[in-house]
């Protein structure tokens, strides 16, 4: 009988928001009439922005004339959404990244969870904790972590996260080869200024190691001190992959299109100690693996950068982040410490005790599903993440609704 990659075998039985979603269905069909706000996942709920509409229906009309007509597209992407994205998202903010060393795919998820096939399976790992789940499962599936114990693996560098440092984690005591950062932070909401991201450059140039950071969330920051991009900060060309999404900007949860950036000076060595493109490495998997996000996507996506998609999609984010602040208000006024919601559309909650009992008491006492910070990772025990992506009747409702539960 043929033989499974028994690295599978490691993770946990269940995966985080499949234990929430078991957990939802128990309690609405034991109380089929109440109605449960989901303030968990991370999903928008507001229609895609009318430009990218209106590109996207223009384009699939292209497709409907033989003259206009297109199949293939290019792997990378076309042209015109790199060319507008290097523009728009970095060289807009002095920040020296070229259309060709964009890679454009139809999900950052997809891509951090790939990015990972580039380098050997021995290499040593820094994983931040709390964490978003695709980091820390693609590397087990790959072979470079022991067995799981108490919440971690073996083999792993972990970066805690806590209140005390202000869940920006320090750097790691140890040589590591790679590390995985992500600001604004995914489940806490936290934020990185140049002053920390420069000393995590430094010691990455120190090391010879490379930062993979995960910038999914970058629209929502309002503080423009704050960088947007690992690219504003000096040196971070020769250490840095970087990860974008239209997902939560623009509302692309269900039309799929994201971006990578590997810059062209960017190596890392072979087994033989010669030095390797990294950005050659990762056009040699994306062209053998993907063949491109759809034409109609593409157009929409580019359609983000005119005068009336930047008005849009703003405008979205203001609607997120106005959001966030009614549930951070809330949150702070029952006396709950709490961070994000101000740079971000996650607030990251302190609670008492369990955070699966905290979720427990949230969805049985109020109808809210929130995720319990101990599915990030053993330093997200005790906390609790509520997400701005609802409407404004839902997050009013579900504000008063944990105001009566936890007076």
């Amino acid at each position: 009988m043929i033989q499974i990659n028994d690295h599978f075998l490691k993770l946990r039985a269940s995966y985080l928001f499949a234990d929430i979603a078991r957990r939802v269905n128990d309690f609405t069909e034991a109380n089929p009439g109440k109605e449960v706000i989901r303030l968990g996942i991370g999903d928008v709920t507001e229609p895609l922005p009318q430009a990218c509409r209106d590109a996207m229906h223009a384009a699939v009309d292209e497709l409907g004339e033989r003259e206009t007509f297109r199949g293939y597209g290019p792997e990378q992407g076309y042209p015109f959404l790199r060319e507008a994205i290097a523009r728009h998202e970095f060289q807009a903010r002095g920040a020296e990244v070229r259309a060709d060393e964009i890679f454009v795919s139809d999900g950052a998820k997809c891509d951090t969870g790939n990015i990972q096939e580039l380098f050997a399976t021995d290499i040593r790992v820094a994983i931040p904790d709390p964490v978003y789940p695709v980091y820390v499962d693609t590397n087990v599936m790959a072979g470079r972590t022991g067995p799981d114990r108490d919440g971690r693996f073996e083999g792993l560098v972990y970066l805690e996260a806590t209140p005390g440092n202000g869940y920006v984690p320090e750097l790691p005591s140890e040589a590591v080869d790679l590390i995985y950062l992500c600001f604004p932070n995914n489940p806490t909401g936290a934020t990185a200024t140049a002053k920390q991201l420069q000393a995590w450059v430094d010691y990455a140039r120190e090391q010879s190691a490379i930062i993979l950071f995960d910038a999914a969330y970058c629209a929502f920051i309002q503080n423009d001190d704050l960088p947007r991009s690992i690219y504003e900060i000096p040196g971070a060309r020769e250490v840095a992959i970087e990860f974008r999404s239209f997902s939560k900007s623009a509302g692309f949860t269900g039309t799929r299109c994201a971006w990578t950036v590997v810059p062209s000076d960017l190596y890392a060595s072979d087994g033989r100690g010669g030095r390797q493109s990294l950005h050659a490495l990762w056009n040699r998997r994306h062209t053998t693996k993907f063949n491109g996000v759809s034409y109609p996507v593409q157009r929409a996506a580019a359609a983000v950068y005119t005068p009336e998609g930047q008005e849009q999609t703003q405008a979205l984010v203001r609607f997120y982040m106005e959001n966030a602040r009614i549930i951070r208000d809330a949150v702070s006024d029952l006396g709950l410490s709490c961070v994000g919601g101000d740079n971000a559309p996650y607030i990251w909650i302190q609670a008492e005790g369990s955070s699966w009992d905290f979720f427990d008491r949230l969805l049985n006492e109020a109808g809210i599903v929130c995720t319990p910070g101990a599915g990030f990772g053993p330093c997200g025990e005790g906390h609790i993440r509520l997400s701005a992506f609802n409407s404004r009747d839902n997050v009013n409702k579900a504000v008063q609704r944990i105001r009566s539960a936890l007076a």
